[in-house]
């Protein structure tokens, strides 16, 4: 099946089914399930809590998984495959969206041994070549949505490319940048934050050694670190304090601990610049909610980060691993003043308003969906 791309889409095309319910509540009898089973809050979380109320005005459609912070509730996995014993009404089948490994299971499962009438559409963001057994589960699938062309060539049976949206209303730019710092209650004239785990594959320690080179040529700056320390990251966040400690720079390099999901985009909107320093990203949500709050922007060639940063317009890109390449790349963010990193912020807003609003990748999403119900149509 030949894969399209799908980023500037007119949003019109995107179905409203007759009985569709409102984006606070679910179908009764939906014609597709979206799943989000893992209990932890994760990159994919943020993905569907931000779509869902979107598909839910676009489709009869109901949520199978952890509740989710907008407030709709999920159903069981027992209650997903007892909904969909039968097809609904005006369906042939029901369509199953799935995002992760043991979701694909779930639904080859009912697909295949319980013989629901059910089809199956996965979303593939890993950039690198799946192991054996997620291939064959990939495989089985009857419609794949990668998330960038590079995702879609490790994977042969993608059916589109459909980069992930945000949402431009929640995460928007404050009025006021400098306003926005000073009600954080820290130090210094403006922000320049990482977001994310602390841990090694997010590049915390990256970040820490290119702030300690930098700052002391940025006087007006404070960089903070929003992200968890899981108990098996402790020691190393440990260590990275350490550093800032014999660097004298404890007061201006701040760990914010755990974000909760409701409240990451006020930092987003306190901070004047971004960076995103992973060694590995299969996406990279971050970066791009924080250019739809207007910061400038640093990050690492991985990810989707590419489709992203527009270089010397809106930020800069940066090799992996390179903390003095980072440190170089913030100075020139704000090398020009903190007025010229603002306008470089809202050059990364327009981006992402063109490029990728959620209501883009809504549309290319109820694409692939269409064309599997037009199939049998």
């Amino acid at each position: 099946m030949t894969a399209h791309t799908y980023t500037h889409t007119d949003t019109n095309m995107a179905p409203t089914t007759a009985g569709s319910d409102t984006a606070s509540s679910q179908h009764a009898d939906p014609e597709v399930v979206v799943f989000n089973l893992k209990k932890r809050y994760t990159g994919v979380s943020a993905t569907v809590n931000a779509l869902v109320p979107v598909q839910l005005a676009q489709w009869r459609l109901a949520y199978c998984g952890t509740p989710l912070s907008n407030g709709v509730q999920g159903m069981s996995l027992r209650q997903a495959i007892r909904l969909s014993k039968r097809a609904p009404e005006g369906r042939a089948f029901r369509i199953w969206h799935v995002r992760r490994d043991h979701e694909m299971m779930a639904g080859l499962w009912a697909r295949d041994v319980l013989r629901l009438p059910i089809k199956l559409v996965f979303t593939s963001a890993a950039q690198h070549l799946h192991g054996r057994f997620p291939r064959w589960l990939i495989a089985k699938m009857d419609a794949v949505i990668s998330t960038t062309p590079l995702a879609a060539s490790f994977v042969p049976n993608t059916t589109a490319v459909v980069p992930h949206g945000i949402d431009l209303s929640r995460f928007s730019v404050p009025a006021n940048k400098a306003e926005a710092w000073a009600e954080s209650g820290l130090g210094g004239d403006y922000g320049i934050g990482v977001f994310g785990r602390v841990r090694p594959d997010k590049g915390s320690d990256i970040f820490v050694d290119a702030m300690i080179a930098a700052l002391p040529n940025l006087p007006g700056a404070t960089a903070v670190i929003a992200g968890l320390a899981q108990p098996q990251h402790q020691a190393y966040q440990a260590e990275l304090q350490q550093r800032i400690d014999a660097a004298g720079l404890s007061g201006r390099i701040v760990f914010l601990g755990e974000v909760s999901a409701g409240a990451v985009h006020v930092w987003y909107q306190r901070c004047t610049v971004c960076v995103a320093c992973p060694r590995y990203e299969p996406f990279g949500l971050t970066p791009f909610e924080a250019a739809a709050c207007g910061c400038a922007l640093v990050c690492s060639d991985t990810g989707a980060f590419s489709m992203l940063v527009q270089d010397g317009i809106n930020g800069y890109m940066v090799p992996l691993e390179d903390a003095p390449a980072v440190s170089l790349a913030v100075q020139n963010v704000l090398s020009q003043g903190v007025a010229h990193a603002h306008d470089m912020g809202l050059a990364a807003r327009q981006h992402v308003t063109q490029a990728f609003a959620l209501s883009h990748e809504a549309v290319g999403i109820a694409t692939v969906y269409q064309q599997l119900f037009d199939q049998t149509s």
